[in-house]
Formats: structure tokens, sequence, C-alpha cells
């Protein structure tokens, strides 16, 4: 599989191949190499944008983190959180042939139903949206807020 160059700062990646023959990548955030797949890809540089451009501590970084919704299990594919562990933002990872629309945009504001998050990111390593859930209204960023700021959006400073 070749590995395209995303919309992201370049990121020295630790790879291998397991014993079957297959790339992986060292996840920082779980600490283990896991299976390189499209979407993937992109999670693995959502991550590390994160954490060495905007400041988010890993550990405040959860990966797959499962839900129910009308009793059916999901997981979302990133969530940020504080201190507290009270949720800043969902983000959405897609691959990369995977368009950023509506449909994306509906998905992670059904997993918010029960996090309740001020700000979702929605990515397929080329195209990215973040928006701030507001009171009055979604409002759609130029930028993805650093930590400091998500934590604004909850009023914790």
């Amino acid at each position: 599989m070749a590995l395209p160059s995303l919309n992201f700062p370049k990121i020295d990646f630790r790879f291998q191949k397991n014993d079957k023959n297959i790339l992986q990548l060292f996840d920082i955030i779980r600490k283990k190499f896991v299976n390189i797949t499209p979407e993937e890809w992109v999670r693995q540089h959502v991550i590390h944008f994160l954490i060495e451009q905007k400041q988010v501590p890993a550990s405040m970084i959860s990966v797959e983190k499962q839900l129910t919704l009308n009793h059916t299990k999901r997981r979302t594919d990133l969530v940020v959180f504080n201190n507290s562990l009270k949720p800043l933002m969902i983000i959405e990872c897609k691959a990369p042939e995977v368009e950023i629309n509506q449909l994306t945009i509906n998905q992670a504001l059904r997993y918010n139903l029960q996090l309740n998050v001020p700000a979702i990111f929605l990515s397929n390593g080329f195209q990215h949206i973040c928006i701030q859930l507001e009171q009055t209204g979604p409002k759609i960023l130029k930028d993805v807020p650093d930590y400091n700021a998500l934590l604004k959006f909850l009023g914790d400073s």
C-alpha cells in the first residue's frame, strides 16, 4: 500500500512489519504498533498534529472511545479531554478517499449527543473541518484551536 502524503506537517513515524509482513506504525497513545489502514494513517497524523502543533497533552487523548447510541455500540476515532476528563473535542478521521461532507458531520454530531463537546474536528488527511458548537449554533473555525483555546470553550482556563 502506498501511503499518501497528507495535508499535515511531516511526521517521523516508527514503522515495522509484523510476522505476516503487514506494515505497522507505532501509536504513541496506545503505545503499540498498529496495522496501517487508510483511516489509521489519517488518525496517526491527527494525533501527532494535536500533540505537536496544538499542544494537546497525549494523556488527554482517547483513541476509539466506545459509546452506546440507540442501544448500538459505536466508537469515536479520537476524543480530547480536559484534566477533569470532560470531553472537549470529538475527532472523526476518514480514509483519504472519503469526502468530508454533511454525512460525516452528522456522524460526529450523533456521537456528541452523548459526549456534549464544544468542538468537533473531521479530517480525511486532505480536507479538515473544525466546528465550534455554540449555543447560538455551529460555527466553522478557520483553524483547529490549540488545547488552551479548547479549554476556554468549556469555560476552563
